[in-house]
């Protein structure tokens, strides 16, 4: 890890490790889908399930990435990816990363037309049980978030501190070639980078103090993004508890060389970032104000993600008897 990776406190930015999962994954998932003959694909991500920072990756230190496909349905490879990094000079590993990914197959002669997958041979029935489990709870999930992605941030004029407004970022992007695949579409790690530093922008605003990303929940790609667009990432606060912010980022694209189609929503997803004093230890961050109705409905739909975490967390601590 290179000091362009990092933040101004050596820390690996979460975007950049985001967007090595992911190309692991892409990788990974390719090459199964291309493994039996037939039409040749490349892999393309549609989600990403809520990811953990488990522990912080800094400058001078080596990134192990390690993928797997855990389950395969009829047009889509859940793939499981895990991220160690590396002391070089004490040989020290640890576990920062662990993440879960969907990709389907995207036909090279019409990117539009979605590939069946080959089937993957499972140890266990269990494991082919549960992947479909996953896989339903997913793509309902998916569904619903495309569903309520509707709204739009809209700047305001002289806000006041500790406000949405006050807080609330946006990037302006435009898509070129080295931002996509050799068939002009966005790596879905590039489009996590930017989403990262968004959130990251919007997290800094907030509590004026070094921050770190904590988790990332679901990423939704809705829709693929073309060489060409123009996008738009906005990001604002949704949830403060005593020691962690939410923020809602937004992935809106704009095809400004073909008239015939207009702006959509491409992506969209909740990261949580936490507040860290200069020895690197846990802050408390200055409370959200909502003004809205729709912030305060915001609000309190992201404590209840907070709560229903913490509990699958402390459910998880738990001893078994």
């Amino acid at each position: 890890m290179r000091p362009d990776d990092a933040n101004v406190a050596g820390n690996v930015h979460g975007g950049t490790i985001l967007k090595m999962i992911e190309e692991a994954g892409a990788i990974i998932s390719t090459r199964h889908c291309n493994s039996q003959n037939g039409e040749r694909c490349v892999a393309a991500l549609a989600r990403v399930e809520r990811t953990d920072f488990l522990s912080p990756m800094c400058i001078g230190e080596v990134a192990h990435v390690s993928a797997e496909i855990t389950y395969t349905s009829k047009h889509s490879v859940e793939v499981q990816v895990n991220v160690m990094s590396e002391n070089i000079l004490t040989g020290t590993k640890k576990l920062t990363n662990k993440a879960t990914l969907w990709y389907v197959p995207l036909s090279l002669k019409n990117v539009d037309k979605v590939l069946e997958v080959p089937p993957v041979v499972y140890s266990r029935q269990e494991q082919e049980e549960e992947g479909r489990k996953r896989y339903e709870a997913q793509k309902l999930e998916r569904m619903e978030t495309k569903w309520r992605n509707g709204d739009i941030v809209q700047p305001v004029l002289n806000p006041e501190p500790n406000t949405v407004s006050y807080s609330q970022s946006s990037l302006i992007h435009l898509v070129g070639p080295s931002d996509c695949t050799l068939h002009g579409f966005v790596h879905g790690g590039v489009t996590m980078k930017l989403m990262d530093e968004v959130a990251g922008i919007v997290a800094a605003r907030h509590c004026k103090t070094n921050i770190v990303t904590a988790s990332v929940d679901a990423i939704n790609f809705h829709d693929k993004i073309r060489k060409g667009c123009v996008i738009t990432i906005s990001g604002r606060m949704t949830f403060t508890s005593n020691k962690s912010m939410e923020i809602e980022v937004l992935v809106d694209a704009d095809p400004v060389v073909d008239n015939s189609q207009k702006r959509y929503r491409a992506a969209s997803a909740f990261f949580t970032y936490v507040s860290l004093s200069q020895e690197g230890k846990s802050l408390p961050v200055p409370q959200l104000v909502p003004e809205t109705e729709d912030e305060k409905k915001r609000f309190e739909e992201g404590k209840g993600r907070y709560v229903q975490m913490k509990a699958k967390r402390q459910g998880r601590a738990e001893p078994q008897p």
